[in-house]
């Protein structure tokens, strides 16, 4: 076949790919920070498929900008805040949840059920700017989208797709407080051996670790059927979801049972290693053989106490090894500052010894990724739990932000850097990441083409969704059998009494007569 008609076929195949009636238009309900990050990196591959995608935003959002150059298109809707009074909601449960007690439980709980609710109603708000606004609904109205893709910690992308009759689905981590998997998508969480998430627990739990587990799980049930009235309907929404694309994998997550509308896709994010700046490259060449360690404390902490600051610099200039560090002062010759650091690149280059980090699971796929062994120090939020999971699994050390000393931190670094089982260990997870028939995000996607190719999903939703809790836990049937079992013993107890007395009164009658 000469040169002419290859290129021929290769251009028809090209236009069928790419043909307008085989993309599809996904409407999204986004959330902030790392939530839109993760987002975002699933919208960017859609677009690149052909499909047009359209991001709510409203006119208050903190991270989501649509005057970025962007193929994704953005609805803006006018917001019942000003960005400064929704950033400062956000600040302030951020700050709640960072001085959240671990114990007791009950008390733990009790504060975590505040937070969850000062955010919840911040979202709702933003819903009722939306579905309020009769222009905004029609215009969705009119588009014909096929899809809603939601985040599930952000309410509202259910009510988008009831309103505008579509399918739902799901894009999340979990949502703190009460498992929304568990009680809108039905996943089974055996709390004999799956931890409460973040309880900080492991699935190898000694007989008090599964009394905790117990309590957080009683703690946490306490949370959704205290507000059963206002999360029933909102519960009932979400069962709807076709998919829930959980932004985890098993070279993180411990063993548990899963049902086939829910994909694991953690690490999609993930990309190999790239040179992007020369800067980068002079700075990790500088190192020698001692290498670079890379420190971040996420997007979300803009500042700390100078004592905090104080005792990481002096930990950090302890070491041969030069560090990339952003978000705090008081440095030395061997570390250098930034606001912002190309943290994946630097992970995957072969200069980096070891990861500190504050624990978000973002930058704990990344490590996971490039296999850097990791120093811990969650803040809030899932970021105890998160480390927890990497400590059990051998590849990082836990410190504890507020108490830990520079001798803990410099000792924390050459633990990691110098025991070779930490390296192994997330070289390891490393291996199980990169080893998958799919690409995680290619999963992602083609769930989504999926459902917007056969509308729905329903043949995998499981029948549990259609039982209420007394019918799911078989309680009726258990009624029932122990009802017909007090039936049955008492029936054949009186027969035997009416046997015993009818052959008791035949012998006295045979006594009489002689």
């Amino acid at each position: 076949m000469s040169l002419e008609w290859i290129s021929l076929l290769l251009l028809l195949q090209l236009s069928c790919y790419f043909s307008p009636g085989s993309a599809g238009k996904v409407l999204v309900w986004p959330t902030e920070y790392s939530h839109w990050i993760n987002m975002k990196t699933i919208l960017d591959e859609l677009v690149q498929r052909g499909h047009e995608v359209s991001v709510l935003t409203s006119s208050a959002s903190i991270l989501v900008d649509p005057n970025k150059p962007s193929a994704i298109k953005f609805e803006i809707y006018p917001s019942s805040y000003t960005k400064h009074e929704y950033e400062g909601i956000f600040r302030k449960i951020i700050d709640d949840l960072i001085h959240l007690p671990k114990e007791p439980v009950w008390e733990h709980f009790s504060l975590m059920q505040g937070v969850i609710w000062d955010y919840s109603d911040s979202i709702l708000k933003l819903c009722k700017d939306v579905v309020l606004n009769k222009k905004l609904v029609r215009k969705l109205q009119e588009s014909k989208f096929d899809l809603v893709l939601a985040d599930a910690v952000g309410p509202c992308g259910e009510l988008l797709a009831e309103l505008l009759k579509i399918p739902l689905m799901y894009s999340l981590r979990f949502v703190p407080g009460h498992k929304i998997e568990k009680y809108s998508g039905g996943l089974p969480f055996p709390p004999s051996y799956v931890p409460v998430v973040m309880s900080e627990l492991s699935d190898q739990m000694t007989f008090m670790e599964r009394v905790k587990n117990m309590l957080y799980l009683f703690s946490e049930n306490y949370l959704v059927y205290s507000h059963y009235k206002t999360l029933i309907s909102l519960t009932f929404l979400m069962r709807k979801a076709e998919m829930w694309l959980v932004r985890n994998y098993w070279d993180f997550e411990f063993p548990h049972p899963v049902l086939p509308h829910f994909e694991f896709i953690g690490g999609y994010h993930c990309k190999p290693q790239i040179i992007s700046s020369q800067e980068i490259e002079e700075f990790a060449q500088s190192s020698g053989e001692n290498g670079i360690v890379v420190f971040s404390l996420g997007s979300m902490v803009s500042n700390m106490t100078e004592e905090r600051a104080n005792v990481i610099a002096s930990a950090l200039a302890q070491i041969p090894q030069k560090v990339r560090y952003s978000k705090t002062r008081y440095l030395r010759a061997n570390t250098r500052l930034y606001e912002w650091i190309p943290q994946s690149d630097l992970l995957g280059h072969p200069k980096t010894k070891a990861f500190i980090t504050h624990g978000g699971a973002n930058g704990i796929y990344e490590a996971i990724y490039h296999g850097i062994p990791m120093v811990g120090i969650p803040l809030f939020a899932d970021q105890p739990d998160n480390v927890a999971h990497m400590k059990t699994k051998g590849a990082a050390v836990r410190l504890d932000f507020s108490s830990m000393s520079s001798t803990d931190l410099l000792n924390a670094l050459k633990t990691v850097m110098h025991d070779p089982s930490y390296k192994e260990n997330a070289m390891k997870l490393s291996r199980i990441q990169h080893d998958q028939p799919m690409k995680p995000l290619d999963r992602a996607v083609f769930w989504i083409e999926f459902v917007m190719r056969h509308k729905r999903a329903k043949h995998l939703r499981p029948a549990s969704h259609d039982l209420n809790w007394f019918q799911y836990h078989s309680l009726d049937v258990i009624g029932f059998l122990l009802a017909s079992t007090a039936v049955f013993v008492t029936t054949k107890c009186c027969l035997f009494h009416c046997w015993k007395f009818a052959k008791t009164g035949k012998k006295e009658k045979g006594s009489s007569y002689s």
